[in-house]
């Protein structure tokens, strides 16, 4: 990649900050002393253990050509910093303008559809980069499971990157042919600033329902970070309204587009009919404005996914694209850990899915009893250091929606994972379903398929694509795919008795 660089003193002006005492071209960015290359500004912001600005020495004998800080960082460096500072009360706030400076303003160049929303958006993407590519648009993707440039897949530490790594990534797509992203947008992405400076052809909003409090504290502070997206940064809306929030941000932007899955006919676009298919495949028919009738085929079940699919119609619509084009690549779209199947020749269905928040789990309960005669069992757990109100929430549903529920460990992290399980054993008391503890993630997969009947459907819930789990900050190689692929493995081998109940557990 060949960035495009920018003077010291011209980044300076663009974020109206003091003159520096000298102006080297910078031709890169980064947070990370580590990864810091020569020409590099390198940003020293305040983080929850050290000031990144205590690590310019490394920066430096890295090659970071100059400092971007806060008066914190610029004392740190001293009275005679070895590169010229930038001072700024809140470089996390600039970064992104000065990365997209740096790189040449990449999105000016892309057309960047933003999803955020709490669920949906990881799937919506998929769906999106499908249609931008029947549209006849060179793509790329940057989400949760993994970075694509057209048909090249890079692994993904963030939702979305930060700052600086998300305008050196246009600007390799551009480089590479890419027209348009599709891209997820979380909302401490939002709240953080890591898309300032990026400009977005199409901002979409899915739903809003209870995930990430102990960052955003409450859900009004929650509902205001996502409808960031909306606040002037993108030159068209798409709104699904079938929850309050999504009523809400459309009435604050009545320029955007509104989809409704409900059938909501006061939407610009909206389901008119749906038609089951085999295996949770659905078939869709749907208006748009100015009387667009289209039908898709979708073989993701669910009607949260109907909801995505519609809202990546319509943001193909609203850039002025193909939208027929779009609704008929739908079909072929799967997406890693979101209602994946694992087909071993069993004679029930086994399913693993990202779901790890209540919503998220009563939605996808309700898409699995759908299609199937049986009982539901579920495998189900609560990550460590986060939100730790949703943990009985998501029991409560789990307890509602299954017929039998395996409560075992997800990423514990620095918690004690028996009382993370406690937290969501105590939501599941009083519940129709069969409750059953069985800490050991991997035996409780096991315990999930040995309980599963003809007939039945095995549900996998929490870490989807992930592949590994956390505990006690050491990340061990963990998937959730391969585990229950082994586990039907062994069960279907002729030494293995079939059937059994879920040993081993702790009933409740």
């Amino acid at each position: 990649m060949s960035p495009a660089g920018a003077t010291l003193v011209d980044l300076a002006r663009l974020i109206g900050a003091a003159a520096p005492s000298a102006s080297p071209t910078v031709n890169g960015v980064t947070l990370r002393a580590a990864e810091v290359r020569p020409g590099d500004l390198f940003a020293g912001v305040a983080g929850s253990r050290a000031h990144g600005a205590a690590f310019l020495d490394q920066a430096v004998t890295a090659g970071a050509v100059a400092l971007l800080t806060d008066p914190a960082g610029a004392a740190l460096a001293g009275p005679d910093p070895r590169v010229p500072i930038l001072v700024t009360a809140d470089p996390r706030a600039v970064l992104g303008t000065v990365a997209a400076e740096v790189y040449g303003r990449p999105s000016e160049r892309l057309a960047v559809f933003g999803v955020t929303g709490t669920a949906g958006k990881t799937t919506t993407c998929y769906l999106l980069a499908a249609g931008l590519a029947a549209a006849g648009r060179g793509t790329g993707l940057i989400g949760t499971v993994q970075t694509r440039i057209g048909d090249r897949v890079l692994p993904s530490a963030f939702t979305t990157p930060e700052a600086p790594d998300l305008q050196a990534l246009f600007a390799l797509m551009l480089e590479e042919g890419v027209q348009a992203v599709a891209m997820e947008v979380s909302s401490h992405a939002l709240a953080q600033g890591r898309v300032a400076g990026t400009r977005f052809a199409v901002g979409a909003f899915t739903n809003l329902s209870q995930d990430h409090l102990d960052f955003h504290h409450d859900m009004e502070s929650y509902f205001r970070a996502k409808a960031l997206l909306f606040d002037g940064r993108a030159a068209a809306g798409v709104i699904d309204v079938d929850d309050e929030y999504g009523a809400r941000l459309a009435a604050e932007h009545p320029d955007a587009a509104t989809v409704s899955a409900a059938g909501n006919a006061a939407a610009d676009w909206y389901l008119t009919g749906l038609t089951p298919g085999p295996l949770g495949a659905q078939h869709l028919r749907f208006r748009g404005p100015e009387g667009l009738e289209l039908t898709a085929e979708l073989r993701l079940p669910g009607a949260f996914n109907v909801a995505n699919a519609l809202t990546a119609v319509a943001c193909v619509h609203a850039a002025g694209l193909d939208a027929g084009a779009a609704a008929a690549a739908l079909g072929d779209v799967s997406v890693p850990g979101r209602m994946q199947r694992v087909d071993l020749g069993q004679d029930f269905l086994a399913v693993v899915d990202y779901a790890h928040k209540p919503a998220a789990i009563a939605a996808v309960l309700g898409a699995v009893r759908t299609g199937i005669d049986g009982r539901i069992v579920l495998v189900i757990g609560a990550g460590g250091d986060r939100d730790t109100g949703k943990r009985p929430m998501m029991g409560h549903e789990a307890a509602h929606g299954a017929d039998l529920v395996i409560v075992t460990d997800d990423n514990p992290r620095s918690e004690d994972p028996a009382a993370i399980r406690a937290e969501v054993l105590a939501g599941a008391t009083g519940g129709p379903a069969q409750v059953v503890e069985v800490g050991d993630r991997r035996a409780a997969i096991v315990a999930a398929v040995a309980a599963a009947r003809t007939g039945d459907a095995v549900l996998i819930a929490g870490k989807g694509h992930e592949q590994g789990q956390d505990v006690d900050g050491v990340v061990h190689p963990f998937s959730d795919v391969d585990e229950l692929a082994a586990a039907l493995r062994d069960r279907l081998a002729p030494r293995r008795a079939e059937g059994g109940g879920a040993e081993g557990g702790t009933r409740r």
